[in-house]
């Protein structure tokens, strides 16, 4: 899981550095002049051509004149909102070309503001390597002639690869979040179920603190009313309690708590307009910096790097979460309730990183006694301010010598939840393993789950599934994937079994999509078929549905062959996709966490042979490349109210076979450049892999100045954005000898 550690976690931001770890040199671009130009081509459409120009020591002028230089088209306007949604895809772009500084400069932050976001970011320095590529300071200079001719040569290749030019879109990117934001034509119906809640993430929130900060808003009214209608009803988002309550040890971290409250207060009362329900994250108690502990020795666990765990086996600190809780109930009574995670993710109570021998206090306590206490907490706080919210306890991170003893030791008014479809048994090209994280590629449930909603129904406690319905990181650069039938089978299987509710997603799966609606219909009583049809028709039209089926049913056939592993969905480049750029000879790099996959097959695959891995991928582009020429079908056979909407189907159906495709052909492009014989065949193989490549970044291209969707996850923002995709066309002319290096 990759999880949300918002700045509302900021606990004492002014005293964390910039973390240091290894500084390798960059990555090479050779198809590039020279760094400048590259740094102006990759900010292009995303930081104002002034920012760049301050940053470097130049006048826009010079930027611009740069830009333009290599073919590229504006620079586009770029508004504040999309600037201030955009910081993580900066940073990642920037990574091998700035150094510490101008990052800082480029994003307009302090030192402090850059470190924060590395650390507590969604695990962003973790997502960028655990390390910082070594880079000069780069300040501007008139290029030279050599580089002048260079820039022409790029300039002529866009032309000719590119006729409408690089640099424009057709949609701007964002586009989507005020589409979303707007009032949809048709308003929710009830649905009739006792499966609830049915609760997701938002599709676009912004990291920052959205309850204090009114531009952050994660749940526009409009949204709401999209989730109601996609038969949504529950939203959540996280809270840290000592930035909601006043912190009892250093009341001046909880500054603005009142506004936050007053601020949640009004969401959920919009949200109640809408039939939804609010619930909050919780992952506490929050680790402190180590010298918090100078002054309250008394509270100190265990230490991990610059934090010390708050040791719930101290009765003040379980106090402090039972006062917390309560004054939250209390204040915003139609709170829907609470969720929890005690095992992972952040550094919490003293075996929430499985280190609780370390505790003199936890490490003569059973782990799972631990876990109970943080949950028994949270319920006495729900208690003690005569509550109505709901507390759900999360097996997340549970080892299996935990489970059934955290499960027993739950309060009887707390529900359990546990993942669907974790260790199902699946095989895939010949490859047997189990799920160890999230998949929609794989229909639960699986023996976890169903063993530990056992324990707990035996104890009479409410249970709940956590579900990917709409993306995973299997591929989480669409705003859904289209294979939903398997999500229907998903939904049918589970609905089998009684449960109380449905998590649709953690932080991606929140797009209002088929795949949110055919969960409502399966929720309501209707079998797989009928729930398919009936999701068409309203959707598509009459006349569309039964194609748009076909196409879901080919799509869910192909990714049924997906190469799943967890070391697969974390490390290969399936949400970078066509974007992740070639190279001659191996860079050294390993790849990141859902981040930059450089040209590491070795970690891509996972359990995988490297051909089976290639063969499985490109079985999976075929399936929905196979659903996407069924769309393109019945895209003009559609009436013409209903066109639009199975063009952007098609749309999300092309772009994510193009993601796989890519992947196959760049694995089997690195697997081929390591080979020891080096034969005439396996350069022409060689050869037809990057034309593949490239025409794999042109038709992505083509589809992403259309759909801004295209390419955006909430904790990671774009993976690329268009002047990416011409870059690898870029890079893969350059690996065909069509760019001279000098």
């Amino acid at each position: 899981m990759i999880a949300i550690i918002s700045l509302l976690g900021a606990l004492a931001m002014p005293t964390l550095d910039l973390p240091t770890g290894p500084t390798p040199d960059p990555v090479p671009i050779p198809h590039f002049p020279d760094r400048l130009h590259a740094f102006v081509w990759r900010n292009w459409q995303l930081v104002p051509a002034e920012r760049m120009a301050r940053v470097v020591g130049a006048r826009r002028a010079d930027i611009v004149a740069l830009g333009r230089s290599m073919g590229l088209q504006g620079p586009p306007r770029i508004s504040a909102d999309q600037f201030r949604r955009s910081h993580v895809t900066i940073i990642r772009r920037n990574w091998h070309l700035l150094p510490y500084e101008q990052l800082m400069d480029l994003l307009g932050w302090t030192r402090e503001e850059l470190a924060f976001a590395l650390r507590e970011d969604d695990f962003l320095y973790v997502k960028l390597g655990n390390l910082k590529p070594r880079c000069d300071r780069l300040v501007y200079a008139p290029p030279s002639s050599d580089a002048r001719r260079r820039a022409a040569r790029i300039a002529a290749i866009i032309k000719e690869e590119f006729p409408a030019g690089v640099g424009a879109t057709r949609e701007p990117l964002f586009r989507f979040v005020r589409q979303l934001s707007s009032k949809p034509a048709t308003p929710a119906s009830p649905v009739s179920t006792n499966m609830s809640p049915r609760f997701c993430y938002s599709y676009f929130g912004l990291y920052g603190d959205p309850l204090l900060d009114p531009k952050s808003d994660p749940y526009p009214e409009g949204y709401l009313a999209r989730l109601a209608a996609a038969g949504v009803d529950g939203v959540w988002l996280q809270g840290v309690l000592s930035k909601l309550t006043l912190f009892p040890w250093q009341p001046e971290l909880s500054e603005g708590y009142e506004k936050r409250i007053a601020n949640l207060r009004r969401l959920v009362a919009r949200a109640k307009r809408h039939g939804i329900k609010v619930f909050l994250y919780l992952n506490e108690p929050r680790a402190m910096p180590n010298r918090f502990f100078d002054d309250h020795p008394e509270l100190k666990g265990v230490t991990e790097g610059d934090f010390t765990t708050l040791c719930t086996s101290v009765a003040e600190v379980r106090s402090y979460l039972v006062n917390a809780v309560a004054a939250i109930s209390r204040a915003v009574p139609d709170l829907g309730g609470f969720f929890t995670i005690t095992a992972s993710e952040n550094l919490t109570n003293c075996w929430s990183h499985f280190g609780g021998a370390a505790c003199p206090r936890c490490s003569q306590r059973p782990a799972a006694d631990v876990i109970t206490d943080v949950n028994r907490a949270f319920a006495e706080g729900v208690r003690a301010a005569n509550g109505k919210q709901m507390l759900i306890a999360w097996d997340w991170g549970w080892p299996d010598e935990w489970a059934e003893d955290a499960i027993h030791g739950l309060p009887q008014e707390c529900a359990l939840m546990s993942v669907s479809e974790w260790d199902l048994p699946i095989n895939r090209g010949g490859i047997a393993t189990s799920v160890g994280e999230y998949s929609l590629s794989a229909v639960g449930p699986g023996p976890r789950a169903r063993r530990h909603w056992e324990i707990a129904r035996r104890r009479g406690l409410r249970t709940l599934a956590k579900i990917q319905a709409a993306a995973t990181w299997e591929m989480s650069a669409m705003p859904y994937v289209p294979a939903v039938r398997l999500t229907a089978q998903h939904a049918a299987n589970l609905r089998s079994l009684d449960l109380s509710g449905l998590m649709l997603g953690w932080t991606l799966g929140g797009y209002p999509s088929p795949n949110l609606d055919v969960v409502r219909e399966v929720a309501s009583g209707k079998g797989v078929d009928e729930a398919l049809e009936a999701v068409a028709r309203a959707r598509y039209g009459p006349v569309a549905a039964a194609p748009v089926v076909a196409a879901w049913s080919a799509i869910s056939e192909g990714f049924a062959e997906f190469p799943y592993h967890v070391g697969v969905v974390y490390t290969a480049p399936l949400q970078a996709g066509p974007s992740n750029l070639l190279f001659a000879k191996p860079t050294g790099y390993r790849a990141t966490m859902v981040g930059i996959g450089y040209d590491d097959l070795n970690s891509w695959r996972a359990v995988y042979p490297p051909e089976v891995f290639y063969r499985q991928l490109r079985k999976v582009a075929d399936g929905f490349a196979q659903g996407a020429r069924i769309l393109r079908g019945a895209a003009q056979e559609a009436d013409q109210t209903h066109r639009g909407a199975v063009e952007a189907e098609a749309r999300v159906a092309e772009a994510s076979a193009l993601h796989f495709r890519s992947v196959a052909a760049q694995s089997e492009f690195i697997l081929l450049r390591s080979g020891a014989n080096a034969t005439e065949s396996v350069h022409r193989r060689l050869r037809e892999l990057l034309l593949e490549e490239k025409s794999i970044a042109k038709e992505l291209y083509n589809l992403q100045i259309q759909d801004s969707r295209i390419g955006f996850e909430a904790t990671n923002q774009y993976y690329y954005v268009p002047c990416d995709l011409a870059e690898k066309v870029l890079n893969c002319r350059w690996l065909l000898g069509d760019i001279e290096i000098r």
